[in-house]
């Protein structure tokens, strides 16, 4: 069984009623409920965290290693085209990571484009609304199951 934590950045403790054209209709908690549920179906355990404050957002990434964490799935929401802090606290945590989306980012405006995030993630995953969170997740065990090489 490995530790898997979900950080969620700005604005998405606003799912099912912000912009539900592009984000759905699904709140986050309907996500974790789901997400909890296939964690433990496949033998993990996961948590989740939450925050529109960017300097709590590094200091959970800079907990990870203490906590065990194997890896994170990280929807860094606005703070992905804009946060060197965030950033860097993944790249001192070492611990591995997806980055994803609910919405298909290289399909919105330009500014959306650019990602502080995705040359340093193990994968990216965008596009397929809340089914994103499954997939990292899937992706997430299939690296922890996988011997580095």
């Amino acid at each position: 069984m490995a530790i898997i934590s979900v950080i969620n950045g700005p604005n998405l403790n606003m799912l099912g009623t912000r912009e539900p054209g592009i984000y759905g209709v699904l709140t986050l908690a309907d996500i974790e409920q789901s997400l909890s549920q296939l964690a433990e179906e496949l033998g993990h355990e996961i948590i989740f965290y939450q925050s529109n404050a960017e300097h709590d957002l590094v200091n959970r990434v800079q907990q990870s290693k203490q906590d065990g964490v194997a890896t994170i799935l990280l929807n860094p929401a606005a703070f992905t085209h804009t946060s060197v802090a965030l950033r860097d606290a993944l790249l001192a945590s070492d611990t591995p990571f997806i980055e994803l989306h609910l919405s298909n980012v290289h399909a919105r405006e330009s500014f959306r484009q650019h990602s502080y995030f995705s040359d340093i993630a193990e994968g990216v995953i965008c596009g397929f609304g809340p089914k994103s969170y499954e997939l990292a997740l899937l992706a997430a065990i299939a690296l922890i199951e996988q011997p580095r090489e």
